[in-house]
């Protein structure tokens, strides 16, 4: 290329940059609002009833409710006839699908989005047997005591129990599905959003509905905004005007406390009350809008409906796809999340690595800058696993690449990372730079395998390389063509304890409309963006993950971090909450959507500790840090133009602080590890809202500045300055225990603690035993054969139990029966450990050589004699010393705390100890 014209273009490309300047802030007339999008506004427009579609010809097709289903247009033309199949699946699973009778007439077929259902899901199928048709309603069997009643005219749906109804499709007559038509003469199907136009080739064809989940107290799901976990309603208050949206967009900045839809799109709804749980799924990736309905949202419902309070309707609406949807009836919270998980998949066990702290910032500018980090943690004697880079490691912002000048020596530097443990994760984003020169492009253009505009042409769009276009990741054959780029002989300089990281995926195109791609590109089989937009992300993400799978050993599970996500992503890989701004209000809300990310499926996910843009203070980046802690993913990160943050920089009291909180997650890595065990076979996410453990305490269902991690610890976050006093919920009618100090509270009580910067609000619930790993280690590899301690603390029957499951940290042989997987029980003064491995006890080919070397027991009273102080191993009739407290719990004293030290049994035997 001509120097001057890449000059020009570098030029051009920093102008653009500098347009989309983060530090500008969010600007929200960049992104389309309601009203200005037809198929949203018109659907608002609709008053209830407005629907007049009814059924017909109801008959049983294989196994499943088949019927005509007749809409009318607004001026009560026919609107041609649909098919409507209704799907039972065991555990309470209702499938809902509408589609065209007749092929429309440009023979373009609403887009099925592929990849999200998991394997197997029509084995589970329940074969509708018989209906019962009577009075226009026809009734069959969805699960055990409950019915689904398809009433005909006008056309809805209902799920019940008994005589109580859970959740109604249509009951509100909002049902509108716009068929795919020939375009009428002089009709205009184009539309214009600032200095963009859609050509909207195939015209309109949006879908919306009305759900409603009767009796519910709150609503949660529908990620990813920065909203508090019980969504609050959109229509028939003042508070928010726009619907909760749901498009994937690269937002700078974003708003604390708003319905904006930011980097990933999950159309899965959860409703709760004190009886039951209920969700509802629509397998959509087209731009979708959900409006939550206040009683009395519209002036004409009549005075019965406006007073139904404790039932929340809401409102569907997408500009494009198909009706796909599912209905759980729960009961429980869990349940609805395993429901909604057997259908999407559950989260993969990640590598134990991956649970432990990462180091990150864009970017650490060159080798010995990596270098000088990697050994200023060890100086301080701070843990860490993982050091990350950014897009400035590579030469020209062409992935895979490495800076000839910064990063000349890519292996043997990670060779020096690896010594230690630790791994490094390097960035992989979807744009690729538009240079002859590079690789990967001249490959793609030659091939064809890059997303087309309108017109055919491989789409340009500006990024971060300037000039670049986008992979067509929809074709699963460019999919497995991009996932052989990361074997170590393509990705030149890669090692096999390095692992990646997607941004950017939404994709993000800085002059594209909404800084994304046009909807109007076309993709694999002829498929509009506007179709695929929400799910280009996972298939990227997909992608990558099978890249990791390919290379050197595929047995070694991957770790590929993405920003864009839609619903299936669990079963690939973690995520993180985008850039949140380094302020009190993006800590806060960190909560709330980690929570919502893990009540639809997403279990590994964290949000950037510090906040990406700005520069916190001591106080704030402390107490990040003591939050932050207890994430699932847990990353520092932090903007280009931030200054230096690493732990140590901020001095004392803060570099001790800050280790103190990192120390506390490296200790809890067994518990957290077995929570992730938990959530890849459940779908039960490993931090949690405290009504999915209390689903009966009314007082939890709106709060979000307090969760749960796994069954064991609630964690009260800290989220003004200066605070001196924190308030404290602890639910149900057991004790807790402080973590640090073992002090004893009563449950069902607020209370007003005393803070200090050195607190962490944490509490062990009584009845539970938590697995640790005390010993401190500069990363998390180096703890393998460290001893374990245990942590029982007691209800007031005198009772507790736990788990633990351990494997190999790495390889899918867990998948062959290579783990150990222990439950632990104490009662009747005795604790007992039995495997939970399958009868024969066999680990096939997995052990640990690790003890335990400390147990302690919270909850035995002084009066509460325990006579000699002695305890018996009885495996080996060995008598040992019982000390009671005080004694050093993590940082505190804890007063009443028993202690057996050292008795010395190994933690994948079966073994009982017995207090004297």
């Amino acid at each position: 290329m001509d120097c001057n014209l890449q000059f020009i273009l570098g030029l051009l490309c920093l102008l653009v940059v500098l347009i989309s300047n983060p530090a500008s802030g969010f600007k929200s007339e960049e992104f389309r609002k309601c009203n200005q999008a037809p198929f949203c506004k018109e659907a608002r427009a609709r008053k209830p009833g407005t629907s007049k579609a009814h059924v017909s010809e109801i008959s049983l097709k294989d196994g499943s409710v088949r019927a005509k289903l007749l809409s009318f247009s607004e001026t009560d033309e026919p609107a041609g006839a649909l098919i409507l199949l209704l799907t039972v699946y065991r555990e309470g699973i209702l499938r809902i699908r509408v589609k065209e009778e007749n092929e429309p007439p440009s023979g373009k077929r609403r887009f099925e989005v592929p990849d999200v259902l998991v394997t197997g899901l029509e084995d589970r199928r329940l074969w509708i047997q018989r209906v019962s048709t009577e009075n226009g309603v026809t009734v069959f069997y969805l699960a055990a005591g409950h019915e689904v009643v398809l009433q005909h005219s006008p056309f809805q749906i209902h799920v019940r129990k008994g005589s109580e109804q859970l959740v109604s499709f249509n009951s509100k007559g909002l049902f509108h599905f716009e068929q795919l038509r020939q375009k009428r003469e002089g009709e205009n199907w184009e539309e214009t959003f600032r200095s963009h136009t859609d050509s909207r080739p195939h015209g309109p064809q949006s879908v919306s509905f009305d759900v409603s989940f009767h009796k519910a107290e709150h609503v949660y799901g529908i990620p990813e905004h920065a909203t508090r976990l019980a969504l609050k309603p959109t229509r028939g208050t003042e508070e928010y005007s726009e619907p909760y949206r749901l498009f994937n967009l690269d937002v700078f900045e974003y708003l604390e406390e708003s319905p904006f839809g930011l980097y990933g799109s999950i159309p899965f709804m959860l409703s709760h009350n004190q009886d039951r749980t209920t969700g509802f799924f629509w397998l959509n990736a087209a731009e979708m809008l959900i409006d939550v309905l206040a009683p009395g949202w519209d002036k004409e419902v009549d005075n019965e409906e406006k007073t139904a309070a404790s039932s929340i309707d809401t409102q569907w609406i997408t500009e494009s796809g198909p009706l796909d949807a599912f209905l759980f009836v729960g009961p429980t919270p869990k349940d609805v999340v395993k429901q909604y998980t057997s259908v999407t998949g559950t989260t993969t066990i990640p590598q134990y690595f991956a649970t432990a702290y990462h180091q990150c910032r864009w970017n650490y500018k060159d080798e010995a800058d990596v270098k000088h980090v990697d050994s200023k943690f060890d100086e301080f004697d701070i843990p860490y696993d993982v050091i990350w880079l950014d897009i400035e490691h590579t030469d020209g912002k062409k992935y895979f690449t490495w800076d000839p000048i910064l990063f000349p020596n890519p292996e043997e530097m990670q060779k020096k990372i690896a010594s230690k443990g630790r791994h490094m994760v390097t960035i992989v984003d979807p744009h690729i730079k538009r240079d002859d020169g590079y690789w990967v492009h001249k490959e793609a253009t030659e091939e064809g395998y890059y997303v087309k505009d309108v017109q055919g042409r491989d789409y340009d769009g500006w990024c971060w390389p300037g000039s670049s276009s986008y992979l067509d990741m929809v074709n699963p054959a460019i999919r497995s063509w991009w996932a052989d780029k990361f074997s170590l002989s393509s990705y030149k300089g890669s090692t096999p304890i390095l692992y990646i990281w997607n941004d950017m995926n939404e994709p993000s195109v800085f002059n594209g409309p909404e800084a994304s791609m046009p909807r109007d590109n076309l993709h694999y089989g002829g498929v509009e963006n506007r179709d695929i937009h929400n799910a280009y992300g996972y298939y990227f993400h997909m992608a990558s993950a099978e890249g990791l799978l390919r290379r050197g050993d595929a047995n070694d599970r991957p770790f590929v971090l993405s920003r864009a996500f839609f619903a299936g992503t669990q079963r690939v890989g973690p995520v993180w909450t985008g850039d949140n701004t380094a302020d009190w209000d993006h800590l806060r809300a960190s909560v709330p959507m980690i929570l919502t990310l893990g009540l639809t499926g997403i279990a590994f996910t964290g949000a950037d500790v510090g906040g990406f843009f700005g520069n916190p203070d001591s106080e704030l980046l402390t107490r990040w840090y003591q939050l932050g802690a207890f994430y699932p993913f847990f990353r520092a990160h932090a903007h280009l133009d931030t200054k230096r943050r690493e732990p140590w920089l901020f001095g004392e009291p803060y570099t001790s602080l800050i280790r103190n909180a990192i120390d506390t997650r490296y200790a809890l890595l067994p518990y957290y590890y077995t929570l992730f065990k938990e959530a890849s076979t459940t779908g039960v996410p490993v931090m949690r809202p405290l009504w999915m453990e209390f689903p009966k305490d009314a007082s939890t269902y709106a709060m979000d500045d307090e969760f749960m991690v796994g069954q064991g610890l609630l964690v009260r976050g800290i989220y003004a300055e200066g605070i001196s006093v924190e308030s404290v919920y602890l639910p149900g009618d057991e004790p807790w225990y402080h973590f640090e100090t073992g002090a004893e509270y009563a449950g069902g009580h607020h209370y007003k603690m005393p803070v200090t910067l050195e607190s962490i609000l944490v509490f062990q619930k009584s009845g539970t035993i938590i697995p640790r790993k005390d010993r401190h280690r500069r990363s998390s590899t180096q703890t393998e054969k460290d001893p374990f301690t245990l942590v029982v603390a007691l209800n007031t029957a005198k009772q507790a139990e736990g788990e633990l499951y351990i494997d190999d940290g790495k390889s899918y042989d867990f998948e062959k029966g290579a783990f150990i997987h222990r439950k632990f029980i104490f009662s009747k003064g005795r604790l007992t450990s039995s495997s939970l491995h399958g009868q024969d006890n066999s680990r096939k080919g997995f052990s640990s050589s690790s003890l335990v070397d400390r147990i302690i027991i919270l909850g035995l009273k002084p009066e509460e004699s325990i006579g000699k102080h002695r305890a018996l191993v009885e495996s080996v009739n060995q008598k040992i010393d019982v000390e009671r407290g005080p004694t050093i719990l993590r940082r505190g004293a804890a007063l009443n705390a028993v202690v057996i030290r050292m008795p010395n049994v190994a933690i994948a035997d079966d073994w009982s100890i017995q207090l004297l």
